[in-house]
């Protein structure tokens, strides 16, 4: 008993904000991402497990975060699909006037498919190849390869570069 939870310790003070981040990056707000990472703790550490090194237990948290993600949002799916729609939700305007790049790309992030977004942070957060990817979701290379080619055309129709005028008045001179 005293293995496992000084794992757990270990890998909560070493790789917490990692996890958290990662955690983020998967479902785009803090206070989810927190609770993915503490759910995702407690269903690996709630049942005695084989020794396992620091690595293999992150890891083994990193593929229980990315699957409660994928089944939450099919369950919120299924829910909104099932109420009635009599006020459909407006989206609130931004009226700041300095838009970072950074909550253009939260937002661009949002609008991907849970497949698509998964696929996007496992390539460019986690720097996994196409095949491991496709290993970790349970699908083809194929797959994996269309879900990174329609999430990176949807990211480039709605991102676009931030406008630095320092730089534009350079070219225009």
């Amino acid at each position: 008993m005293a293995e496992w939870s000084s794992l757990l310790s270990e890998l909560a003070q070493e790789r917490g904000a990692e996890l958290n981040q990662y955690g983020f990056l998967l479902c785009g707000d803090r206070a989810e991402a927190a609770d993915l990472v503490q759910e995702a703790l407690v269903r690996v550490f709630s049942r005695p497990r084989r020794a396992w090194e620091l690595e293999q237990a992150e890891a083994y948290v990193r593929r229980t975060m990315l699957n409660r993600y994928l089944d939450l949002h099919r369950r919120r799916t299924r829910w909104i699909r099932a109420l009635p729609r009599l006020v459909s939700p407006s989206p609130v305007a931004d009226h700041s006037a300095n838009v970072t790049h950074r909550i253009d790309l939260m937002e661009a992030l949002r609008r991907l498919s849970p497949r698509q977004r998964a696929c996007v942070v496992l390539r460019y957060y986690e720097d996994m190849s196409t095949a491991g990817i496709a290993e970790r979701l349970g699908c083809g290379e194929g797959t994996v390869k269309r879900h990174l080619s329609d999430a990176l055309a949807r990211l480039g129709t709605q991102l676009q570069p931030p406008t630095d005028h320092v730089a534009q008045e350079r070219l225009e001179t």
